[in-house]
């Protein structure tokens, strides 16, 4: 029998929801940017994301997990 983990919200929502708001605020800015500033924030506000799901999509390691 396994036994329960008992998260605390932050825990579980925590990197989601920073990752929706980098999000958020690259799309925002590329949409209202004209050039400068704006373009820079819009690429590293979408950029973490991107890098975040290649990270945890492709790139990280497997571990072996017994059934």
């Amino acid at each position: 029998m396994s036994k329960s983990h008992h998260l605390s919200t932050s825990a579980i929502w925590g990197w989601p929801v920073l990752l929706g708001l980098l999000t958020t605020i690259g799309l925002v800015a590329a949409l209202f940017s004209d050039g400068g500033f704006g373009d820079l924030l819009a690429g590293f506000c979408l950029g973490i994301p991107v890098a975040v799901g290649l990270w945890f999509g492709w790139l990280r390691p497997r571990r072996n997990v017994p059934e």
